[in-house]
Order: C-alpha cells, then sequence, then structure tokens
C-alpha cells in the first residue's frame, strides 16, 4: 500500500472498479485517527484498523460484516526501544477479522534490513511465532477456512526476483527466510496463486526505473488452508496497478471464493 492517506482514491476506485468484496491492507502508515475512513464508509465498506504510528500499520475493508477483531498475534515480538520497564514495543503488523466464517489475516512481515540487522532476527522471531500461532489454531479449527495474506518480505525461490545474484547476501532471499516460508507450508497452508500455476511479481522498487525494466520481486501471498484452497475459483496478480499516477510499489494479489454470505450472494474477492 506505502500510505492509503496517499492512495486512498485510487485505492477506493479499484475497488469499485474490480468489484472486490474484501480488502486486506498493509503498510497504511497512518493511526486508525488518522485513516481516512469516510471514503471507504461512502463506497460501501466497513473498516477495522490496526495502525500506532506513521509507519507499518495493517487493516481490512469489507462488503460484508467483520467480526472478531484480534489486532497482533499472541506471541508476536517486539522490537525498538524498551519502554521503562524492559517491554519492547509489539509494531501494527498483523490484523485478524473473520468475514462470513472465514479468518483471515493481513499482515506486513518485518523487512530484515540486512543480514547482520537485529530487524533480521527479529523478523525470522515474528515468521516462528505467526506460524506456531497458526499451526495451533488450525488443529483447533480444522474446518474453518483461514488465510494469511500480505507483504510476507520474502522472495520463496530464485525466479521470485529479477537477478538471484543482485541479491546475494542481502534479505529476502536468504535461507533462514526462505525456511521460515516454507513453515507455513508444513503447516498445511497453500499459496492459492502458485498452486494454480499462476507466476508473477508483485513489487517493483520506485528507484532506477525498476517497473519499465521488470526488475521486481515476488513478495506478496495469500497462504489459505485446505478449507480455504477449496473455495477457490480463480486467482490473479494486478500488475497493471503499478502504472498510472502516484501507484504503489506492490500491486493488488486478488483470490476469487465460492462463498455465499445471506444477504450478498456475489463471491468475495480478497487482496
Amino acid at each position: 500500500m506505502n500510505s492509503i492517506r496517499t492512495r486512498v482514491g485510487r485505492v477506493v476506485d479499484w475497488l469499485g472498479r474490480e468489484d472486490i468484496d474484501v480488502l486486506g491492507m498493509q503498510e497504511i502508515k497512518c493511526t486508525e485517527a488518522q485513516f481516512p475512513f469516510e471514503m471507504f464508509e461512502e463506497a460501501g465498506y466497513e473498516v477495522v484498523v490496526h495502525g500506532l504510528n506513521q509507519w507499518n500499520g495493517v487493516a481490512f475493508a469489507s462488503r460484508l460484516p467483520i467480526n472478531d477483531v484480534q489486532r497482533n498475534f499472541a506471541s508476536a515480538p517486539g522490537f525498538g526501544k524498551a519502554d521503562d520497564a524492559g517491554v519492547l514495543p509489539v509494531e501494527a503488523r498483523a490484523l485478524g477479522v473473520t468475514v462470513n466464517g472465514a479468518r483471515l489475516w493481513s499482515l506486513y512481515v518485518p523487512n530484515g534490513r540486512e543480514l547482520d540487522n537485529p530487524h533480521y532476527a527479529y523478523k525470522l522471531e515474528w515468521l516462528a511465532g505467526l506460524a506456531g500461532e497458526m499451526s495451533e489454531w488450525m488443529a483447533a479449527n480444522p474446518g474453518t477456512p483461514l488465510a494469511l495474506m500480505g507483504d510476507f518480505n520474502i522472495a520463496p525461490f530464485d525466479h521470485d526476483v529479477w537477478d538471484i545474484a543482485a541479491f546475494e547476501g542481502r534479505t529476502h532471499v536468504s535461507q533462514p527466510e526462505r525456511d521460515a516460508f516454507a513453515a507455513f507450508e508444513r503447516i498445511g497452508l497453500v499459496d492459492a496463486l502458485r498452486s494454480r500455476g499462476i507466476e508473477g511479481y508483485t513489487y517493483w522498487d520506485y528507484q532506477q526505473l525498476r517497473f519499465p525494466r521488470n526488475e521486481g520481486m515476488r513478495i506478496d501471498f495469500v497462504l489459505g488452508s485446505a478449507s480455504f484452497d477449496e473455495l477457490v475459483t480463480g486467482a490473479t496478480i494486478h500488475r497493471e496497478e503499478r502504472k498510472g499516477d502516484s501507484p504503489s510499489d506492490h500491486v493488488p494479489v486478488v483470490v476469487d471464493l465460492e462463498l455465499r454470505s445471506d444477504d450478498d450472494d456475489d463471491r468475495p474477492m480478497i487482496f
């Protein structure tokens, strides 16, 4: 997203144009008090936000009722400057909701920065905690569709970056990060796009003409449980949204579900 306040008009226009029912947002870069609710509400969307400052932040917008809101997962580690009690602040990087019986998480995984940076160890701890909790949740709720969606800041395979040699010694492609991503598959989550043969980049840096040169990365995913995956009828990467005025450096990843609500018989589409 890279700042919802900067791109709210473009996002709401896209929601209507593509007939999206549920939108997971990451990197909104604002507090709840600063979030531009009005344009979403005028378009018929309920919004829940988890934003603490001008960094990070996640949110959901939905035309269907939102229930069971959870900000952060219980084992999420903190990062930054400790308070007087020695407790590290927990960043706004995870938001869980239930929509029409499906449990959805909007996730903005820590970047990692450099391999020797404390943020890298924080990233791996954050991912391990999330995978552990999701494994427990799935065991306790085996029939409930679950999806983890958002910016994972990991390219799981060499072909998920434009030139693997350019990433030597850098984050996003290191083996520990890839192992952390693979842990989600080991607990039973499926990449809703790749499992259907859909490939393509989802992110292009603003610098060095990365998009015109198609020097991108695939770091945005929708990972679903078996009960979620069986509802999927289609999936797409909206590459064209990287074009135009003030685009985000990420593009929408959309999954189409055959999931009927009591008051809306359209198929929810989830980014």
